[in-house]
């Protein structure tokens, strides 16, 4: 299994969660691999759900 550290969202619930260990890698369906910058505001998180068309409302979006 390759690692994939970065931004995960769940698109059911407008949680996203910063992934930067092994320990937990979040699983598909419900979570979605958003970008690999760890680092990411979740002003900017919100602006590249959007430009994605991942959610309908997007400033919904919380840290999990």
């Amino acid at each position: 299994m390759q690692e994939r550290f970065g931004i995960y969202l769940n698109t059911k619930e407008l949680k996203v969660a910063r992934i930067n260990s092994p320990y937990w890698i979040p699983s598909e369906p419900d979570w979605v691999f958003l970008t690999p910058e760890v680092n990411m505001t979740l002003l900017k998180i919100r602006d590249l759900a959007r430009e994605k068309r991942l959610v309908g409302e997007p400033e919904k979006i919380v840290w999990t």
